[in-house]
């Protein structure tokens, strides 16, 4: 009596292929689905360390603006026949077609942008003080505070958000798809006078006291929506 032959037979093969696909067509989708998950992760703790660090960077700047020492005032030396011009406006906001500008001179918040464009040594006590342009060392008595102006550009054209510091300019942020500066303003100059409006263009400067930025940033990769970044700083020296 012949044996009965062993094995599999073509239908019983069929299904084991087609459920193998399957396990297989699974495996695959929750691998692609995790990588996604990933990048897109990736790409949205990049988005907000580069918001971070762009809003950072200009609200320490705003800050500090129109910080100029403890003398109230400030006499040029010839080397600095652009000081008092500027800082008369130590802040300011201009559109010009695809072109955003902010314009602050601030008390200088670090020695990485080279030499300051100008610096007031004082003593503190003796009036004027006196500003000269570049850096220069103080004397016995006194101390130097450098005053830098910075110049933030932004382009709609090319997405990018550029610093100016002296002669020195490079990308801050790029895939910028919107920049916007807001002021807080009082009604007087004096520091009792409270913030009571806010606008883009506040028509007399002296009477900014906050100044609200805002960042829209893209993913390349296209892996997120748009997100919108903000932050308000008080400038320091305007406030009660």
């Amino acid at each position: 009596m012949r044996k009965q032959a062993a094995g599999f037979g073509l239908i019983e093969l069929m299904v084991a292929l087609t459920l193998g696909l399957v396990i297989l067509l699974g495996v695959t989708q929750i691998f692609v689905s995790a990588k996604n998950t990933y990048l897109a992760q990736n790409a949205a703790a990049a988005m907000q360390e580069d918001a971070r660090y762009g809003l950072s960077k200009m609200l320490q700047e705003v800050r500090m603006v129109g910080m100029f020492g403890c003398i109230a005032t400030v006499t040029p030396d010839a080397s600095a026949p652009d000081y008092l011009l500027a800082a008369a406006t130590p802040i300011s906001y201009v559109t010009s077609g695809t072109t955003q500008v902010l314009t602050l001179i601030t008390g200088d918040v670090g020695s990485s942008g080279g030499a300051p464009n100008w610096t007031i040594l004082t003593d503190c006590v003796s009036s004027p003080a006196m500003v000269y342009g570049g850096a220069k060392v103080a004397g016995a008595g006194q101390m130097a505070l450098p005053i830098r102006k910075v110049i933030y550009t932004y382009n709609s054209s090319a997405q990018t958000l550029t610093t100016t510091v002296g002669t020195t300019a490079y990308t801050l942020l790029s895939n910028v798809s919107s920049f916007g500066v807001m002021f807080g303003v009082a009604t007087d100059t004096s520091l009792s006078s409270p913030i009571t409006s806010y606008s883009a263009a506040p028509v007399t400067p002296g009477l900014i006291r906050s100044v609200r930025i805002s960042l829209t940033l893209t993913d390349p990769n296209g892996r997120l929506q748009p997100r919108t970044f903000a932050a308000v700083a008080g400038i320091r020296n305007r406030l009660p």
